[in-house]
């Protein structure tokens, strides 16, 4: 499986990880860094006192394998 992991700084400097499961693979930089600006732009997801999508920091898609060890059917 692959996502799209959006590492950006909160406004108390701590990192945060927004990922994507279902986000197309074929993005390119300047398509996910508009959708990063929006993101920050818009100041909706908070925790506390802390606005955790202040300042877009990296993007990267991450691939996943499932190592199936058994499976009942």
């Amino acid at each position: 499986m692959k996502t799209l992991n959006l590492s950006f700084k909160g406004s108390l400097g701590k990192a945060h990880t927004l990922k994507l499961n279902y986000a197309s693979e074929n993005l390119d930089e300047a398509a996910i860094r508009a959708a990063m600006q929006k993101i920050t732009a818009s100041q909706l997801i908070q925790k506390d006192d802390d606005l955790l999508y202040v300042i877009p920091a990296s993007a990267k898609y991450v691939t996943t394998t499932d190592e199936v060890i058994f499976a009942t059917k």
